[in-house]
């Protein structure tokens, strides 16, 4: 027959019976419940003052503590992650800076600790880890970078679709805009540049992918008739690698974050979409603290750009050991006559400069940017037409 087993609360209920019959002392109780004397006085005080629920094994948690939290704050913490719900402790404990004393301000872990209290925490799906990129495009001032972008479409409420235009500063990650579209179209796109250049001024360069109107891994050197005129204004355009939007990976962030607060759910029509991006743009520029800019906010990093918006595209003159040929209206040049050498319809009507390099090699340049290379010696056959070439043949 095996030993009987028991518990601790059957232990003190056994021990409470012995010592009510009055048979036993102290000492000799505590020797065969292997007790200490402490503990065999706390137990028959708890039992006269509160019966056999007095015995049951009590909390040891302290009833008070000097650093807790207070309810106010707790209350503050609360109110604002009921306001923006998407964010986590550490941009919730940044605003609790501008409402409450330094010294009263808890650690981002005992805030995270409020919120997983309150069941505001919810379990992430754990990604997958993938071999860190590190950005091309990584100004150190604002305005030598700017990233722009159209988020992927998705449906309003009327079953039309949005296009939303973002143009960000890269280094402060100031979002100038989010303009929603019905199309991704030049009109639209340059629209929208001209309002934000005139209000801001323009940068030294302007970050996109390889869509259209942005780019086209077609064209020379990937330039639209947006790219130039941007150029025109005195802007580079740069490119991220074809199929590699991780290189320009903070702007895409920002994306996510779009989609969160405009898309799901989206509004009715395009009218009420656009005041939710307006009420976006503003949140993310003068609210929400960027972990990235040190928990400031877009607009306390950003500084206006000191070159003004040209409302006249002045006549560039090129250099007197120049040509300076007319792009016809099928995008290529005439040459020597009879001769054509193609570029690209983003050009047309427009003046190139062609630099001779000797041996019939010919560069070509528009304004002060160059295109690319062709040979006159592969002009052979009458009305034939030869491409641009980005290496010397």
């Amino acid at each position: 027959m095996p030993w009987k087993e028991t518990t601790t609360m059957e232990q003190k209920v056994e021990f409470i019976c012995e010592w009510r019959t009055q048979k036993y002392s102290i000492t000799e109780l505590c020797k065969a419940f292997n007790i200490s004397r402490p503990t065999a006085y706390k137990l028959i005080n708890r039992f006269q003052n509160e019966g056999l629920e007095g015995l049951v094994e009590q909390s040891r948690t302290p009833r008070a503590h000097p650093n807790k939290t207070s309810a106010a704050i707790e209350e503050k913490i609360i109110q604002i992650k009921e306001k923006y719900a998407r964010w986590g402790a550490k941009k919730i404990r940044r605003l609790l800076f501008n409402e409450c004393c330094k010294e009263d301000v808890p650690s981002v872990v005992t805030v995270h600790k409020i919120l997983n209290q309150h069941g505001f925490v919810k379990p992430q799906k754990r990604l997958r880890r993938v071999k860190p990129v590190f950005p091309i495009f990584d100004p150190q001032e604002c305005n030598e970078v700017w990233s722009a972008d159209y988020k992927g479409k998705f449906l309003m409420g009327n079953k039309i679709y949005c296009h939303p235009l973002t143009i960000a500063d890269s280094r402060s990650r100031f979002l100038f805009a989010a303009k929603g579209h019905y199309k991704e179209n030049l009109k639209a796109v340059k629209t929208e540049f001209t309002r934000v250049f005139r209000q801001y001024g323009i940068p030294k360069q302007i970050h996109t992918d390889n869509g259209s109107p942005f780019g086209s891994v077609a064209s020379i050197q990937r330039f639209t008739q947006l790219s130039y005129w941007f150029i025109e204004l005195g802007i580079i355009p740069v490119f991220s690698d074809p199929a590699h939007p991780e290189q320009n990976g903070r702007h895409e962030r920002m994306h996510r974050d779009l989609k969160a607060s405009c898309a799901k759910p989206s509004a009715y029509d395009l009218k009420a979409q656009q005041r939710r991006l307006n009420n976006f743009v503003k949140e993310y520029n003068h609210v929400r603290p960027h972990e990235a800019l040190g928990m400031e906010t877009p607009a306390s990093a950003h500084s206006f750009s000191t070159r003004p918006f040209p409302e006249k595209i002045l006549v560039y003159d090129y250099d007197s050991d120049m040509k300076v040929l007319k792009v016809t209206q099928n995008g290529a040049v005439r040459w020597r006559s009879y001769y054509w050498v193609y570029l690209t319809a983003a050009l047309k009507g427009k003046y190139v400069g062609v630099l001779d390099m000797d041996n019939g090699i010919w560069r070509v340049f528009y304004r002060s940017l160059f295109l690319g290379y062709f040979d006159e010696k592969h002009l052979r056959d009458k009305q034939k037409s030869i491409r641009l070439s980005q290496n010397i043949v």
